[in-house]
């Protein structure tokens, strides 16, 4: 008994336009999941920005150059969508390597600790010339530089102190002053600019 011959398979117009708008439904959705994380829109009438649910208000300009002594990125913490990596940054004679060479520097749960044995500068030196600093990137080119950034690496950074406020309740405010030590020292960044010094 002989096969029966192949049927070719015509779709109707109605059926080809359901497969074409499926095909560009998924090509739409794979492009969404994979694409860089776009810039802060537009600034509000208030002067705050929104991104991922909260409510970003600038509330100072920023600008530092410094070396960066640690870093330790987060995932999971409350404020991790927003500020997915703290920097630990010292300048003046915290950014001397034969100063740091005595000073051992830690990072854990969204605070900086350092240590010595023997001071080689004054411990208020060390307080007021460091910081941890929460990085808020504003658009992709900060936030590639700021994934790639190790310790030991000179950088120049500038945009704004901010306050984060989420509908849930959530409150981070950064602290507007080098004199303060402890909790509520840190810096919340709004990076718009980041480059590397060396």
């Amino acid at each position: 008994m002989s096969e029966p011959p192949e049927r070719l398979v015509v779709l109707s117009p109605f059926r080809r336009l359901i497969y074409l708008m499926a095909c560009i439904s998924l090509l739409w959705f794979g492009w969404a999941l994979l694409k860089p994380a776009t810039p802060l829109p537009s600034l509000q009438v208030d002067g705050s920005y929104q991104r991922e649910g909260y409510r970003i208000t600038p509330l100072q300009p920023f600008s530092l150059s410094a070396r960066v002594l640690a870093r330790e990125d987060y995932r999971f913490d409350a404020g991790a969508r927003l500020a997915p990596t703290d920097l630990v940054l010292g300048w003046g004679p915290m950014a001397d390597p034969q100063v740091l060479a005595s000073i051992k520097v830690t990072q854990g749960n969204r605070w900086y600790h350092w240590q010595v044995d023997e001071f080689p500068i004054p411990r208020r030196e060390i307080e007021t010339h460091s910081a941890n600093m929460h990085m808020i990137p504003a658009g992709p080119a900060v936030a590639q530089t700021l994934a790639s950034l190790q310790p030991g690496e000179r950088i120049a950074l500038s945009g704004q102190l901010v306050r984060v406020d989420g509908a849930d309740g959530f409150r981070w405010v950064s602290s507007l002053t080098r004199e303060d030590t402890g909790a509520g020292a840190c810096e919340l960044i709004l990076v718009e600019h980041l480059r590397r010094l060396d």
